[in-house]
């Protein structure tokens, strides 16, 4: 049964709507107690050359994330097999599938091919399950995407990987990066020189930290939908809130 509140108006007429499983917005449920522990983000890039700026940009991140207070981990896309080309319990992808579910946060790092992003990318992407069982493993957790191009600047590559993480159901941040001719933003010891580019870049991995943060214990409650609350009750299954 809905509650009256001050967000509402209870007189507005929804003959579509099943109102049994209608819910007002619950303002206590987004004022949970933050945890404690450190935010956890997962970094995939999606290059394997041996001089790889995306992976260069993606230890740039890995640095500036930790300063902000984050466990990052970073994901080896070496030995990973081409989706449905190995069972699931494939190592890499176990590996992989593990790392996501772990995390509270990700971030993305492609290069730009053929104007978009990379098979290697897709690919990671594509072994992490849009669901499993009644389980949405990346459903609510936050999203940074970050490219870097060997020409102009261009937006292609994260554009394209704020479409997967929609899809995902990830909560990408507003900000973004891309490096443009990233072969001349690194120095010889594979560190980012400073610039406008690495301003972005620390933009972008403070954003994430704090929509972390901000979304973390109540992702739950945020994509506790009326279609899915709907659809469980017409199955039987209590589906609550986490």
């Amino acid at each position: 049964m809905r509650r009256a509140s001050a967000l509402s108006d209870l007189n507005v007429d929804l003959p579509a709507a099943d109102l049994d499983h209608l819910r007002l917005p619950d303002l206590e449920a987004l004022r949970r107690p933050f945890s404690s522990h450190k935010p956890r983000i997962l970094i995939l890039y999606g290059s394997l050359r041996q001089v790889s700026f995306s992976r260069l940009l993606a230890m740039e991140a890995k640095r500036l994330l930790e300063h902000f207070g984050a466990e990052v981990k970073v994901f080896d896309p070496s030995g990973l097999p081409l989706p449905d080309d190995a069972p699931v319990g494939h190592p890499k992808v176990q590996e992989l599938r593990e790392l996501s579910q772990w995390s509270e946060g990700q971030v993305w790092v492609s290069p730009e091919r053929h104007g978009t992003l990379t098979g290697i990318m897709k690919a990671q992407i594509d072994w992490i399950p849009l669901s499993v069982g009644a389980i949405r493993p990346t459903q609510g957790k936050t999203l940074a995407v970050m490219q870097v191009s060997g020409g102009s600047q261009s937006f292609n590559a994260v554009n394209a990987m704020r479409l997967l993480g929609r899809w995902m159901r990830m909560i990408t941040i507003p900000n973004q990066s891309s490096v443009a001719k990233a072969y001349q933003e690194f120095d010889g010891n594979g560190r980012m020189k400073p610039s406008s580019y690495y301003e972005r870049v620390v933009d972008v991995c403070e954003e994430l930290v704090k929509f972390t943060l901000l979304t973390r214990d109540i992702s739950g409650y945020l994509t506790y939908r009326y279609s899915e609350r709907k659809e469980a009750a017409l199955k039987g299954v209590n589906l609550k809130a986490v």
